[in-house]
């Protein structure tokens, strides 16, 4: 039986994860490696870091599950989207890669948006300019760090470095390409205009693939390192959100996902481009051939919920140490202990910014509503409310866009939660569901893998053979109603608090 490896280059780890046809999961692995923020609002990472862990994550896979290099069909690639990896003429990586929640670029934004304009951007790339995207950081190493920028020859986004590592090939795909903002979304290549009006050379721009398409093969160097087989086929795969929603069966209109990752993402697939001028949505291209999806993404949704336990859950994380368990779990439930609301107080969750549907680098976090009668608990619900709200803005989007939605399939790791799956239901009014496979991005670049090497006829035949819904929450009329008017009051707070943000954000710098 054939077996395909799907690695994950996340923000805060690698997972690996070994397939087989049928969908079961036969092994996986995950390694850890740090986040830098050397000032705040920046977010850097060493791209060795990230080779280092995938070694490590291959080699594991293949030993927990007695498998050989040679069982392995294909591999598929997903990762973190628009970091920004450069190398020189030599293939050398020349500084730490800045990642997707790096915020430094508003000038630079600013700049783009006066020497380009909005309705050419929209019509070369079919999307806004935002501080995490690929190419305002390539217009600030122009500006603040020019001796390195003048050894740029080569730009790759953080799976397509792994893919350099493992295969000596400089490749992309199109839904990574997507979000450098450098890519004509329409017409799935290369923007020669934008390219053009930038002053970056084509040349620094890998090939761009559909995300099935074999893009190389192991080399015997890697293959030495990872324990792999040279020669084993390596597709385009993905960037996280769209290989996540191919690993969650959204292959079709009508099945939303929702990602409750670090970040948070809502993803609706369509059958054309959505390049409407203005929108906060990203428009990009499908990890399936010759489709697209519109997408909202929030900078901090499981993130802060992590921020609450790193900083106000040292209780929890101690005590569930000795129990054994997740300190998540005894937070969750004291959140579960309190009523829809949390007793009138509300969490704005603009930890690092915001991009959906408010793209402001300088948007913070809130706690609005504060008592001395609430209790941890209230600000724990507090929290999962408000990531719930935040996700909803991007669904009212996907909704005035026209997309059809009839379910919604949340992933990522608060997708463990059934207190919070509930919460989402009763807040999008949908009906929540989640599925067999719950590595979401590993598990589609493996899919993808298998389209490549020809287990599979297609991306849609790979989901529909390999995944099933396993469970359904359906909203609770009394909760939908008390959820629709906190989410008025939670979508007047960013207006109100905007100058104050800004300010405070001055008051840092």
């Amino acid at each position: 039986m054939p077996y395909l490896l799907g690695i994950d280059i996340g923000t805060s780890g690698t997972k690996a994860l070994l397939v087989e046809e049928t969908g079961r999961v036969v092994a996986s692995a995950y390694k850890e490696y740090p986040l830098s923020q050397p000032r705040p609002g920046w977010a850097e990472q060493d791209p060795e870091e990230w080779w280092r862990a995938v070694v490590e994550a291959a080699r594991e896979v293949l030993a927990r599950s007695g498998l050989a290099g040679g069982d392995v069909a294909g591999v598929g690639l997903s990762g973190q989207m628009h970091g920004a990896v450069v190398l020189d003429a030599n293939y050398r990586v020349l500084r730490p890669a800045i990642l997707w929640c790096d915020q430094r670029t508003g000038a630079e934004c600013a700049w783009m948006y006066e020497e380009i304009g909005q309705e050419k951007l929209y019509r070369w790339t079919g999307n806004p300019v935002l501080p995490g995207f690929t190419a305002p950081k390539l217009v600030w190493l122009k500006r603040h760090e020019p001796e390195t920028y003048s050894r740029i020859r080569h730009v790759l986004l953080p799976k397509d470095y792994i893919r350099f590592r493992l295969t000596g090939e400089l490749a992309t795909e199109v839904s990574d390409a997507s979000g450098t903002l450098l890519l004509d979304v329409t017409h799935r290549c290369w923007s020669g205009e934008i390219l053009a009006a930038m002053g970056l050379p084509e040349e620094w721009l890998p090939r761009v693939y559909e995300s099935p398409e074999v893009t190389g093969r192991i080399t015997p160097e890697a293959a030495a390192l990872t324990g792999l087989m040279a020669g084993t086929p390596v597709v385009g795969g993905g960037g996280d959100q769209a290989a996540g929603a191919i690993g969650t069966g959204v292959v079709v209109e009508g099945i939303i996902s929702t990602a409750l990752g670090t970040s948070g993402v809502v993803f609706a697939m369509t059958d054309r481009p959505h390049t409407q001028p203005g929108s906060a949505l990203h428009s990009f291209c499908h990890a399936v051939p010759g489709k697209w999806h519109l997408m909202g993404v929030m900078l901090a949704a499981g993130g802060s919920l992590q921020w609450f336990r790193n900083q106000l859950g040292s209780e929890e994380v101690r005590e569930a140490a000795v129990k054994n368990i997740d300190p998540y779990e005894m937070l969750t439930e004291q959140a579960a202990e309190v009523g829809t609301g949390a007793g009138g107080l509300l969490f704005l969750p603009y930890l690092l910014g915001e991009r959906t549907p408010y793209p402001d680098p300088a948007a913070r976090g809130a706690f609005i509503g504060l008592t001395m009668r609430h209790r941890k608990g209230h600000l724990v619900r507090a929290v999962m409310e408000g990531v719930a709200f935040g996700l909803r803005d991007s669904l009212e989007l996907l909704r005035q866009a026209g997309v059809k939605v009839e379910e919604i399939r949340v992933s990522g790791g608060g997708a463990r939660s059934p207190l919070w799956r509930h919460i989402l239901a009763s807040t999008f009014k949908y009906p929540i569901t989640t599925v067999n496979s719950t590595d979401g991005p590993a598990f589609g670049a493996a899919l993808l893998a298998g389209v490549g090497a020809g287990i599979y006829p297609s991306v849609e035949e790979a989901c529909r053979l390999t995944i099933k819904v396993t469970s359904r929450v359906e909203p609770i009329a009394p909760e939908t109603d008390a959820y629709d008017r906190l989410y008025e009051i939670y979508k007047s707070l960013y207006p109100l608090l905007r100058d104050t943000m800004h300010d405070l954000t001055k008051f840092t710098e």
